[in-house]
């Protein structure tokens, strides 16, 4: 049944096994601490794990530059402790997603090595090369003013290599079947080992044409159906999350019309404007993003975050709003990256302010789609903004005050923990947090519970309420005999808000408040008064709390309006 679709009610935790735990002192994770800390995740409440890259790598790209994909970094364990933490996962009911990062190598992988060897080789096609410097070599490149060209020339091939990233990563002729073929590969190996599923990198590129002669790139979307295909055929619930910031007019495209590409994708569209939302107390071009992004067939779903490892992208934004969102969280030329986006982590971000935290990720927890949680937002870490590029938001995860924040026994720990400063491990750390009933962390965590017993946001349809005030959203949800409703006022002065929850008869006159106990009657004229503080929310459930009682086995209100990515 479509209601075994584990992906859609849950929630995801983003974490790198080597700035998460330490076990052995040597300042680097690995698998065996990642498992002793399961049982921290466990009662977070999360139910999915996506694990940033641990195979062999030379380490320049914090292991998106991977050189063996059937094997574990010796610094993080071997693939027998990799197999003992997916078995723990699994003892606990969360599941495993791991990066499948497919479109490049690290240009010191074997199959990059045979390559450049001879243009006899049978990789040699595996890459993408040309004998002159392409006219174009100067554009296309993701990381603008750290990258100063999408073509390198190797010495010892004599000839030019394409890459889309840095150029230490060559990027893989992803339209040879060959390489398609142990892209499939891959993925059987590591869903063998206890994976459910996999956090695909840079979707875009990897289905585009390459070449020299290529001026306008194509996408192949096709070879989507094809992982999708696979994957169903070895496990049939396994998925994968692409990350692919796309307009929304081709989302479809990725999700296929009729569900048989991507199972999930980031939706960077909604959060671009949500960011410009938290900035300008205006929620209209939110709310106008969370329409374009609304049609997806009722098997995808959408990945919804705040923050993640890489900078904030507003690249989507218009100029005047990206001005307003950096003026407001990332003034600074420090804090700005690849002229386009924030490389802050989300506390610094929103001065450390509890109730604008707060707001935030119940914003990102009652939107549609799943939420995604990045390790160590669940405290409100900071970031480290000496350190270069992304690495700012990539420190190690702060578990009490001990030293190096109890990640590391090491003297010399191969990424510093933060240390000074109101964001340093003896003031923001784990631990201390446990002990506060009040703390973010206790928040989170109440507020992760609360999030998966309200499956109306993963499953059903949306509304979107007029509140006759842009600084506050209203959000209903109905699935299967049931609403919720959600209230966010964006701005830093309270508002009082006149609204009716639109729905007919005498359903829509009593809304339960789920987090407090200032609930709401409507008037004779069905309207709802509140007063929301300054960043205010309120979580709704309509007409009661004996909605189970009135949960069908099916929404026939939805499953009549839904066609081709309609909801």
């Amino acid at each position: 049944m479509i209601d075994d679709l584990w992906y859609k009610n849950g929630v995801i935790y983003c974490l790198s096994v080597g700035t998460y735990m330490d076990a052995n002192g040597d300042g680097v994770g690995d698998f065996k601490g990642l498992q002793r800390r399961l049982d921290y995740l466990d009662g977070l409440g999360i139910t999915t794990i996506w694990l940033m890259p641990f195979q062999p790598s030379p380490g320049r790209d914090d292991g998106y530059d991977i050189a063996d994909y059937y094997s574990v970094d010796p610094r993080y364990g071997t693939l027998g402790d990799f197999v003992e933490f997916t078995h723990g996962c699994k003892q606990r009911g969360i599941r495993v997603i791991i990066d499948l990062v497919v479109n490049h190598t690290s240009d010191q992988c074997q199959w990059f090595k045979e390559a450049r060897r001879s243009k006899d080789s049978p990789y040699r096609d595996w890459y993408v090369w040309s004998d002159k410097k392409p006219a174009n070599a100067n554009k296309g490149m993701v990381f603008p003013g750290v990258q100063k060209s999408t073509w390198t020339r190797d010495k010892e091939a004599g000839a030019w290599y394409f890459h889309r990233f840095y150029d230490f990563q060559p990027d893989l002729n992803t339209s040879n079947p060959h390489v398609q073929a142990e892209i499939l590969k891959i993925m059987g190996f590591w869903i063998q080992l206890g994976v459910s599923g996999f956090r695909m990198d840079a979707v875009p590129f990897i289905i585009a044409t390459k070449g020299a002669k290529v001026k306008k790139p194509v996408e192949q979307y096709e070879m989507l159906r094809m992982f999708r295909e696979f994957l169903q055929w070895r496990q049939g619930d396994a998925i994968v999350l692409a990350e692919a910031n796309v307009l929304p007019k081709t989302d479809l495209e990725y999700f296929g019309r009729d569900a048989d590409r991507m199972h999930m994708m980031f939706n960077f569209h909604v959060n671009q404007h949500l960011f410009y939302a938290l900035a300008s107390a205006d929620s209209r071009p939110l709310a106008k993003a969370l329409t374009a992004t609304k049609p997806r067939p009722a098997s995808a779903q959408w990945g919804l975050f705040l923050r993640n490892h890489d900078e904030l992208d507003l690249g989507r934004l218009t100029k005047a709003q990206r001005d307003l969102v950096f003026k407001c969280f990332g003034a600074d030329k420090d804090m700005q990256l690849y002229d386009r986006g924030i490389r802050r982590r989300l506390a610094p971000m929103l001065g450390g302010d509890r109730r604008r935290l707060e707001l935030a990720y119940s914003l990102m927890c009652t939107l549609p789609g799943t939420p995604v949680i990045r390790y160590g937002d669940e405290i409100a870490m900071g970031d480290n903004l000496s350190l270069p590029e992304r690495d700012c938001a990539r420190t190690p995860m702060q578990w009490s005050d001990e030293p190096h924040g109890g990640f590391t026994k090491s003297s010399r720990p191969a990424c510093p923990v933060i240390d000074e400063g109101p964001y340093g491990f003896p003031h923001v750390n784990v631990a201390k947090q446990r002990r506060d009933p009040n703390s973010l962390l206790n928040w989170t965590e109440r507020i992760v519970r609360m999030r998966k017993e309200v499956p109306e946001v993963g499953w059903g349809d949306f509304t979107i309420i007029p509140a006759r005030d842009p600084a506050v959203i209203i959000i209903r949800y109905d699935w299967r005999n049931n609403s919720v409703l959600f209230v966010h006022n964006l701005d830093e002065k309270p508002r009082e808000i006149v609204f009716s929850a639109k729905l007919p008869g005498e359903t829509g006159k009593l809304l339960i408040n789920l987090l407090a106990e200032d609930h709401s009657r409507a008037d004779k004229r069905s309207q709802h008064r509140v007063v929301l503080e300054p960043y205010g929310y309120r979580w709704y459930r309509v007409g009661g709390l004996d909605y189970l009682l009135k949960r069908g086995d099916v929404d026939r209100k939805t499953m009549r309006g839904r066609g081709h990515g309609g909801r």
